[in-house]
């Protein structure tokens, strides 16, 4: 039977000859986020029940291995926000019908572009650049991680493709690259002419809506009833994983994958996505997304990073309330100004009667803020 290897090794070559050896013996990958604490690394690795695991000392069986399915090429850990991540299984045919589609809507030639990846490979966002380009035949480059100064030197040495997080985006000079595909956290208000914003997920094999339109063999759509138009985000395609690892979630192919997240699909058929159904945040009787609301107060002068969530409210039932990384610590922005931009572009109902100024923010991997962090 094949088997479930873990790789516990840094970003690099040796990361991509590890994983088509893998894939050479038939079995299936594990990537493991060598920034994570040992204690989490041991849970994840427990909970995932792998055969081998593969580190700088080489390869190390382990007892009590769950066997994979055949034909299948990934097991990549969820986000993890809450709870204890579960194991998304993608199979060859899922990595390799996303390779093809991301790869024909960017247009990529593998005589003339090369990818660089430069996000962590332990989550799909990274890991799908090296994987497409490995089904694609796409030259790349892998940085141990994420450096601006890396990243932009690339660029000038011949790196046409790289994928981004919003806050890696944010730091880097990526004028030089041919393509920048952000995803994760909320993309810039007004992205680069070079920036391809993208929805996606664990679940879905990385980015499957390109600038608010499907990648192809992609179908969404929402659960809205009797013509409207918002709802909870549902998607299927080849990309799609065929279950977790834990046992739950198993699809076929032509089942609709709900997202848990609230979307709107406009007249054009582009997707809007609101944010998590979880995270809405109900005050007054009123619905308010924190998405949009970060998008916006992330255009005021002095903020330099911020995240909208709730707090209790003996009137309103629940507050909207801003943690705000100030751009200059001495100078943060004020309340109202920050209440009164979100009046005049969004809603009233959606402006910040809180504002808590922070030093940092906690984020997962892709820069999405830990709400549930938040208090």
């Amino acid at each position: 039977m094949p088997r479930l290897v873990a790789l516990d090794l840094a970003a690099g070559p040796g990361f991509v000859h590890a994983l088509g050896s893998a894939w050479d013996a038939g079995d299936a990958v594990l990537p493991l986020d060598p920034r994570l604490p040992g204690p989490v690394v041991t849970a994840l690795v427990e909970a995932m029940r792998p055969a081998v695991v593969v580190d700088d000392q080489g390869s190390h069986r382990r007892h009590g291995g769950v066997p994979t399915e055949p034909g299948d090429a990934l097991v990549v850990a969820t986000s993890g926000t809450t709870g204890v991540p579960k194991g998304a299984i993608l199979t060859h045919g899922s990595v390799r019908a996303s390779a093809l589609a991301t790869s024909a809507r960017l247009g990529v030639d593998p005589q003339r572009d090369r990818w660089l990846a430069c996000l962590p490979l332990g989550h799909i966002g990274g890991l799908a650049v090296v994987t497409r380009a490995l089904v694609t035949g796409t030259p790349c480059t892998v940085l141990e991680r994420f450096d601006a100064a890396a990243v932009e030197a690339q660029a000038r040495s011949g790196a046409t493709l790289v994928s981004l997080v919003a806050t890696a985006l944010g730091r880097t000079d990526a004028s030089g690259f041919r393509a920048v595909l952000v995803g994760g956290a909320a993309p810039p208000d007004r992205p680069p002419a070079n920036v391809v914003t993208t929805y996606g997920m664990t679940e879905t094999g990385s980015g499957i809506v390109y600038d608010g339109r499907p990648i192809d063999g992609v179908e969404v759509r929402t659960d809205g009833r009797d013509g409207v138009a918002e709802g909870e985000v549902l998607v299927r395609g080849p990309m799609l994983f065929r279950g977790y690892r834990d046992g739950t979630g198993h699809r076929d192919g032509d089942e609709w994958f709900a997202t848990g997240d609230a979307g709107r699909v406009e007249p054009d058929g582009t997707l809007s996505v609101l944010g998590r159904i979880a995270e809405v945040i109900v005050t007054g009787g009123e619905k308010v997304w924190p998405e949009p609301v970060e998008r916006l107060l992330a255009t005021h002068p002095q903020v330099g990073q911020v995240a909208v969530w709730r707090r209790s409210d003996p009137d309103w039932g629940q507050r909207v309330v801003a943690w705000v990384v100030p751009r200059d610590p001495a100078v943060p922005p004020a309340l109202d100004e920050l209440a009164d931009l979100v009046a005049s572009q969004l809603a009233p109902w959606a402006a910040p009667r809180e504002l808590v100024v922070v030093p940092t923010l906690p984020q997962a991997p892709a820069g999405k803020p830990r709400r549930s962090e938040l208090r």
